[in-house]
């Protein structure tokens, strides 16, 4: 969380109100991961997060004090002149009150998704939710309900049983993915492949955009 004590009484209160938040970057790209893979769409990262996944690609987003805290209309703005898909990520984004993002962001006529860990409360009208649970810090009950979509990364055999657990606590409609951790991608598909021909509600995802070379 930001340290509240070295900003300022108005910059607290902004934060506080989900009116300013530590922004770690925004970019237009393509979705490479999940139920939207292939989709034009414009990500805004947000500074933050204690969930301390050792495998995290995005670790300078885990001191949210690294990151300037950016006033909400003008990341909308330059947002929604590009895309009218928005994913709201992070770090961790349910660290922050996202309910004055996500009502500019409709405002504007985007449509919200958000990839989350579950780890903290829902907050803001979110269209898409694509829970990415994490074992050292469970999703909350109300994100599982939440969910859309359910991504489990599987780092070791012990995450699939994982990711079962974790289906279990998702709606019935929500979609179940697999995913391989980067690292681990030449041993862990074939196996991916042979469990999703077992379990057949289950699909792989893949992380195109590295395939791509792109964001």
């Amino acid at each position: 969380m930001i340290n509240i004590t070295s900003t300022t009484k108005e910059q607290q209160e902004l934060l506080k109100e989900g009116k300013l938040l530590p922004i770690m970057e925004h970019f237009y790209t393509i979705q490479g991961e999940g139920a939207y893979t292939g989709v034009a769409t414009y990500f805004i990262r947000l500074g933050g997060c204690d969930v301390g996944c050792h495998w995290c690609d995005v670790k300078d987003s885990w001191d949210a004090e690294k990151h300037p805290l950016t006033l909400v209309e003008d990341i909308v703005e330059i947002a929604t002149s590009q895309a009218n898909i928005i994913v709201i990520t992070g770090g961790e984004p349910l660290m922050w009150d996202l309910s004055y993002l996500t009502k500019k962001l409709h405002e504007k006529g985007a449509r919200i998704h958000m990839e989350t860990s579950g780890a903290y409360p829902m907050s803001g009208d979110i269209d898409w939710v694509c829970l990415s649970p994490k074992k050292t810090m469970l999703p909350k009950d109300d994100v599982c309900e939440a969910a859309h979509e359910l991504k489990c990364i599987i780092y070791n055999q012990h995450d699939f049983k994982f990711a079962e657990e974790q289906a279990a606590r998702v709606g019935k409609d929500c979609v179940l993915y697999l995913q391989t951790e980067w690292s681990k991608r030449d041993k862990n598909l074939p196996e991916i492949v042979e469990y999703v021909k077992e379990n057949p509600k289950w699909r792989i995802s893949l992380q195109t955009h590295k395939y791509l070379d792109i964001p």
